[in-house]
């Protein structure tokens, strides 16, 4: 059913958008001079990529380190406003990018993970971030786990990759290759107690600077702990580190011997290569901290702060807390106060706790800071899948468009084909489960491995939630984690919106919940029912007789952490594995598009533009976004070939026929696998140049495409992967693609 806009037209609404990817080599400056010939092209609004600070070097600007500024790489605040202003004077509106969900944190520009870091849970920013300061491992409690060594923390450690650095305005940090960590101020007394003794040998035991030693220890002693709760002494703590420091840049400055023998015991601390029993005060020091450094690996099973997808250097935060929505957002509202920011497009919506509370908090922040009554243009990156409608609580305008995306671009794809394009892809592949086996198996590869941790952490709760009653208590942790694992990777869409205030599930999100429940248990018929439909019951809200209102707390917590778990799931699963997997026509494996559906008839396409014009007709209708793909014109490209299936599998026989001998065994095995290379040959198609390039364009064209089968081959995770690369395996494709392509071999 189509549901009528209700509400009122937004002040501003762009007829058209552009959108601009700034970058240290595209800057405020460099996007105000194409200003004459966007307005020239009737665009609408220029939609910028993020401009926050992000960390140094980012290309794309979503991985945000500081809310409170601009990146100082694409320029100044004046800067933007000379933009904006050169926007309007063109008849164009500005709409930024934000990005509520996570930060980066590799890098100190991000305060408040710096903080968090230095003083444990009882930072005052511990709350912006989802972290789980108690889970199941008990070794790290009241710790982070930072997955940022290359290999083992013990070989790491003994090479001297990790050592005590200072920090320029006193006191300590520790350097993990190249990257400066904070360490707890209490902790830096392991590196100046041995400086005590040492100084009285030089000084004498009454010596005014032996004594200011002496009493800085005695200060860092009284410093209070990570675990502190009381918010008196945590403040004290905070000021009370800087008086140290000053103390101690003081006492350096005013004794050579101070100096000499504080830099000696810093030296020391770092331990002698080769000699492994002169690293035990540096683990000891380590221990010391609200962090625990490890490989990179064991990410996948143990991190405990949510993250965005699976990338460890992007942290969540809880913008749904009110302090963390205003700092997050001040700058964008002062922006928009000073009229040079007129629509917000946000950053995947999905992984909010709350959407429609955020989108209700961002919308009345946006119409205060503007002065006005009528709503702001905001649009939600949110993909729709299948008849899954857009929740009409959001207040906003609608979408990004992929649902438009993948309607359009169905239409130049002969649906008449599809069994013969089935066909052919299986003759030549040897290969071909259905959409749904595929999706279904990759989601659990992503569970089992790359969220491996997230799931670890969501068995606790529901496990905890298992011992209320008297009917779930049997449950064993390991039957919990399979039935979770298992009900989620048949979940048909990205989330459902259950409320911590709801009475009961509403009617769309039940019929998706029943649906993965009674799909997973087809799949598993050797586990028991009464496992299933215990987390039925939870994620119904059916809540048993007995439990007390925190008990009912806990589990309306868990749904709506599992709620922001699924999207991760399903776009790792779907687009960033299956879409790789299986290819008879590429161009349909877009974000947004219908797995089931092989192109899209005009009476479909009017019906959604209907559907649009009815509910939202101030959505974007994106032909092609930063996240798809492929851009238009390779789509279009490989569309043709669905008219044309016997010619195309003609040429697939004739190219695989000639290039049977740039292939290398592998174990018996030839490699690219067939359906890698019919991949390869369709991507081919569709960035072939229209004319003769030159040298240096041709092999830019090759590189291009050794680089690309390189990331289809690590998305697929079939042969290789991100986490665990095969170079032979991928060498042995880069080099196939060389051959194919060698214009000396004609």
């Amino acid at each position: 059913m189509v549901r009528s806009r209700t509400k009122p037209e937004p002040v501003y609404v762009p007829a058209s958008t552009y959108r601009l990817q700034l970058n240290r080599d595209f800057t405020f400056a460099q996007a105000a001079g194409l200003t004459e010939y966007l307005g020239e092209l009737g665009i609408g609004a220029c939609y910028l990529s993020p401009i926050l600070m992000a960390s140094p070097g980012s290309v794309h600007g979503y991985d945000v380190t500081n809310h409170a500024s601009l990146n100082p790489e694409i320029g100044s605040l004046e800067e933007f406003r000379q933009l904006s202003r050169r926007f309007k004077d063109h008849g164009m509106g500005t709409i930024a990018d934000v990005v509520p969900n996570h930060m980066s944190i590799g890098h100190r520009s991000n305060e408040w993970w710096w903080d968090v870091l230095e003083n444990g849970p009882s930072s005052p920013f511990a709350p912006y971030f989802d972290i789980e300061w108690h889970p199941p491992k008990s070794d790290l409690t009241n710790k982070v786990l930072l997955p940022i060594l290359g290999d083992q923390y013990g070989r790491v450690l003994e090479d001297q990759q990790i050592t005590v650095v200072s920090c320029g305005r006193g006191g300590f940090w520790v350097r993990v290759y190249d990257r400066p960590l904070p360490l707890a101020p209490r902790s830096w007394a392991l590196v100046l107690q041995p400086a005590v003794g040492r100084l009285k040998e030089r000084l004498g035991d009454n010596d005014e600077h032996v004594l200011e030693l002496e009493s800085i220890l005695t200060a860092l002693s009284h410093l209070a702990p990570a675990d502190e709760k009381d918010e008196g002494r945590v403040r004290e703590r905070q000021r009370e580190k800087e008086v140290i420091g000053r103390r101690l840049v003081a006492l350096t400055d005013a004794s050579d011997a101070a100096r000499d023998v504080i830099e000696a015991c810093r030296q020391e601390i770092n331990g002698i290569k080769g000699v492994p029993r002169s690293f035990d005060r540096l683990e000891e020091l380590l221990a010391q901290q609200s962090y625990r450094l490890c490989y990179w690996r064991v990410a996948s099973d143990e991190i405990n702060y949510r993250r965005f997808f699976d990338v460890n250097e992007l942290a969540a935060i809880r913008v749904e807390r009110p302090e963390v929505f205003a700092a997050v957002h001040a700058l964008i509202f002062e922006l928009i106060q000073g009229g040079h920011i007129d629509g917000l497009r946000v950053d995947h919506s999905d992984g909010l706790l709350k959407p429609a509370e955020y989108f209700s908090r961002l919308q009345s922040g946006c119409m205060s800071a503007k002065g006005k009554t009528q709503p702001f243009f905001i649009v939600s990156e949110k993909i729709l899948v299948g008849d899954e409608e857009l929740r009409t609580d959001w207040e906003i305008e609608g979408t990004t468009g992929y649902d438009f995306l993948g309607v359009l671009n169905g239409l130049f794809v002969d649906r008449n084909r599809r069994r013969a394009f089935e066909h052919l892809y299986q003759a030549f592949s040897g290969w071909s489960p259905s959409p749904e086996e595929l999706v279904y198996e990759c989601k659990k590869l992503i569970l089992q491995t790359s969220l491996a941790s997230e799931v670890n952490l969501l068995t606790n709760k529901l496990d905890r939630i298992s011992e209320q009653h008297r009917w779930s208590r049997d449950f064993t942790r390991n039957s919990l984690r399979h039935v979770l694992r298992e009900t989620v990777a048949c979940f048909p869409i990205y989330r459902t919106y259950t409320t911590e205030q709801a009475a009961k599930t509403d009617a769309e999100d039940e019929r998706h919940i029943r649906f993965a429940i009674s799909q997973a248990k087809r799949r598993n018929p050797s586990t028991s029912d009464s496992i299933f439909e215990f987390l039925q019951s939870v994620l119904l809200l059916e809540d048993p007789d007995g439990i007390d209102a925190a008990q009912r707390t806990e589990r309306r917590q868990f749904v709506m952490s599992l709620q922001q778990f699924t999207g991760p799931v399903m776009a790792k699963g779907l687009e960033d594995t299956a879409f790789y997997r299986r290819a008879p026509l590429a161009s349909l494996n877009e974000v947004g598009g219908d797995r089931n559906r092989f192109g899209a008839t005009p009476a479909v396409f009017h019906a959604l533009n209907l559907k649009h014009l009815v509910s939202c007709p101030n959505a974007m209708l994106a032909t092609s976004t930063h996240d798809s793909k492929r851009s238009e014109d390779v789509r279009a490209r490989i569309n043709v070939l669905s008219e044309i299936p016997a010619e195309w599998y003609r040429a697939l026989r004739q190219w695989r026929s000639l290039n049977l001998h740039n292939k290398t065994d592998l174990g018996g095995a030839e490699v690219p696998s067939a359906a890698e290379e019919y991949f390869f040959y369709e991507n081919l198609l569709g960035v072939w140049p229209m004319k003769d390039p030159s040298r240096p364009e041709y092999e830019q064209l090759v590189a291009r495409m050794q680089a690309y089968m390189n990331k289809a081959l690590r998305e697929a995770k079939i042969h290789t992967s991100w986490i665990s690369p095969n170079r032979s395996y991928e060498e042995a494709v880069e080099r196939f693609v060389g051959a194919v392509l060698d214009p000396s071999k004609g």
